[in-house]
C-alpha cells in the first residue's frame, strides 16, 4: 500500500533520468521491507460510519489506518484494501470519531469527602496512580481526548507527558493546572492558585504558559478586582492561550463576556430558574461576533437522584480499573449512603431549572460541549460521558448527531486542533471507537464501548 503510493509519487517526477529513478526505487525497496519501518495497515471494514461532519451515516464503510493516521475512507465498494492489512470487522456497528470528555479531572475518582481525599492523595499517589487509574478508565470509556480543567501543576504534566510518550495508557490530554482564582480555598492550596493584582495575574499565566498548560482556567472571577480579570484572559490571549471560566453566578458570566472567556463551564445559578434577561442578550450579542462556547456540565446534578434511587450503579467495577483495592475501598465507603451526602442536597431544587437553562443556551446561539466534571462525587470517570451525551439525547431532545459532534468535531475546534482530530478522515489521527448497534437510535450504546483506536492502535 505505502510502497505503491511512493511509486506513483516518483514516476511524477518526469525530469529523473531512469537510472536515478531504479536506484531510489531500490532503496525505497529496502526501507519498505525493512522490519523497523514496516506499519501493518488496519482495515476497518463493513460498519456504518458517522465522520464527526453531521451528514448521513456511511453505511458498508470501510477506514483504512496506516501507523497513527487514517489514510482512506469510504464504502467497501469503491476502497481496495491491501491483501496484508489487519482486517477488522464492524459489521454491525457504528464507527465514529473517538469521543472527547470537555471537564474532566483526573485527580478525582468519585470519593465524596474532598477534604478527606485532597489531605489523603497527593504527590506522587495522585501522578503514580490516582491520574493513571482515572485517564485508563476514560480510554476504555471511548474518550481519545480530554481537557483535565483543574489539578495540581506538576502532577498532571507528567501524566499527559507520559501518555504522549506512550508509557501509559490514556487520552489526549490538554490541561489548565491550577484554577486561577481571588483566593484559594483552604487546603487547596496545590491546584488552585490566588490572585490578587494584575500583575500577578500576568505573571501567574506567563507561569502557566512556561509550564506547557494548555488552556488558563479562571473561577470566582466575580470576586476579583476586574483590573485582574481583564489582565489574565488579555495576558492568556497574547499567548494563544483560551480561558474556560465557571458560570456559577450571573456575575461570572456577566465579567467574562465583557473580557472575552472562550469557554463557559457548568450551568450554574444554583436553583434561579433561568438565565436573566441581559445575560441572555450579552450571550447572543457575544455568539454574534465570535465563537463561544459553553460546556453545561448536566451528568453530575441528575446523577445524584439516579444513583440514590438506583445505587446498584455504585457496585459496578468498570471504575475500579486500575485503582489499588484500598482505594476502591476507600470511594466505596464515602459513598455508603447517598442521601447523606451535603454536596448533593440541593440537587433536586436544581434539576428542575434545567430543562429551560439548557434550551436558553441552545437559543444563545453558543456552542454546547459534552463535559462532566468527572471524577467528582459518584461521578466516574468510567461511566460520565456517555450518561452526559444520554441526557442530552433523551431530557433535553437534543439531536444525536449533533449530541455526538459536541463530543467529537467542536471541542477539536474549541482547542484548534480540528487538523487532527474530531472527524474521520484522510489525514487525521485514526482516534476511532466503535459500538455494536444502531448509536443515533440508542445513544446510550456508549455505556459499553466494543472497539477504542487510539492513534491507530487498538487498546479495546
Amino acid at each position: 500500500f505505502a510502497l505503491n503510493y511512493h511509486i506513483r509519487r516518483l514516476c511524477s517526477y518526469k525530469i529523473m533520468s531512469v537510472r536515478t529513478v531504479v536506484c531510489l526505487l531500490t532503496l525505497l525497496f529496502v526501507a519498505v521491507g525493512s522490519p523497523a519501518s514496516a506499519q501493518t495497515v488496519k482495515a476497518l471494514v463493513g460498519g456504518t460510519l458517522i465522520d464527526g461532519y453531521g451528514g448521513a451515516p456511511i453505511h458498508d464503510s470501510v477506514v483504512l489506518v496506516e501507523g497513527e493516521d487514517i489514510v482512506e475512507v469510504g464504502r467497501e465498494q469503491a476502497i481496495d484494501i491491501p491483501k496484508d492489512a489487519e482486517v477488522i470487522s464492524t459489521e454491525g456497528m457504528t464507527v465514529m470519531p473517538g469521543l472527547w470528555e470537555s471537564h474532566a479531572h483526573l485527580m478525582l475518582v468519585g470519593h465524596s469527602d474532598y477534604s478527606h481525599w485532597h489531605s489523603r492523595y497527593t504527590g506522587a499517589a495522585l501522578s503514580d496512580t490516582i491520574m493513571p487509574a482515572a485517564a485508563e478508565q476514560l480510554l476504555h470509556a471511548g474518550v481519545t481526548s480530554a481537557r483535565d480543567l483543574g489539578a495540581p501543576l506538576e502532577e498532571i504534566l507528567e501524566v499527559q507527558n507520559r501518555i504522549q510518550a506512550g508509557e501509559i495508557p490514556g487520552p489526549t490530554l490538554y490541561v489548565t493546572g491550577p484554577f486561577l482564582q481571588n483566593e484559594p480555598y483552604p487546603g487547596t492550596e496545590a491546584y488552585r492558585w490566588g490572585i490578587d493584582s494584575p500583575e500577578e495575574a500576568r505573571r501567574k499565566v506567563r507561569h502557566l504558559d512556561s509550564a506547557g498548560v494548555d488552556i488558563i482556567k479562571m473561577v470566582d472571577q466575580d470576586k476579583m478586582g476586574m483590573d485582574a480579570v481583564r489582565a489574565l484572559v488579555d495576558e492568556a490571549h497574547q499567548r494563544n492561550l483560551s480561558v474556560v471560566a465557571h458560570a456559577h453566578r450571573p456575575e461570572e458570566i456577566r465579567r467574562g463576556l465583557q473580557v472575552g472567556v472562550d469557554n463557559f463551564e457548568h450551568t450554574g445559578l444554583g436553583t434561579a430558574p433561568a438565565y436573566s434577561d441581559d445575560i441572555m442578550q450579552k450571550l447572543k450579542e457575544a455568539t454574534a461576533q465570535r465563537q463561544l462556547y459553553w460546556t453545561p456540565t448536566i451528568s453530575p446534578l441528575l446523577l445524584y437522584e439516579q444513583t440514590r434511587d438506583n445505587p446498584e450503579r455504585i457496585d459496578s467495577p468498570d471504575w475500579h480499573r486500575g485503582l489499588p483495592d484500598a482505594v476502591v475501598s476507600d470511594v466505596q465507603q464515602s459513598l455508603e449512603n447517598p442521601r447523606r451526602l451535603s454536596y448533593y442536597q440541593m440537587m433536586p431544587q436544581r434539576n428542575r431549572t434545567l430543562d429551560t437553562k439548557f434550551q436558553q443556551l441552545q437559543e444563545s446561539g453558543v456552542n454546547l460541549l459534552v463535559g462532566t466534571d468527572s471524577g467528582v462525587p459518584l461521578n466516574f470517570q468510567s461511566d460520565a460521558t456517555w450518561r452526559e451525551l444520554d441526557y442530552w439525547v433523551n431530557r433535553f431532545g437534543v439531536d444525536p448527531m449533533e449530541a455526538l459532534r459536541a463530543a467529537t468535531y467542536w471541542p477539536a475546534v474549541m482547542m484548534g486542533v480540528e487538523n487532527e482530530y474530531g472527524t474521520i478522515e484522510p489525514g487525521k489521527k485514526a482516534d476511532i471507537i466503535a459500538v455494536r448497534g444502531n448509536l443515533l437510535r440508542h445513544i446510550s450504546l456508549l455505556q459499553d464501548v466494543d472497539l477504542v483506536l487510539k492513534h491507530g492502535e487498538r487498546v479495546k
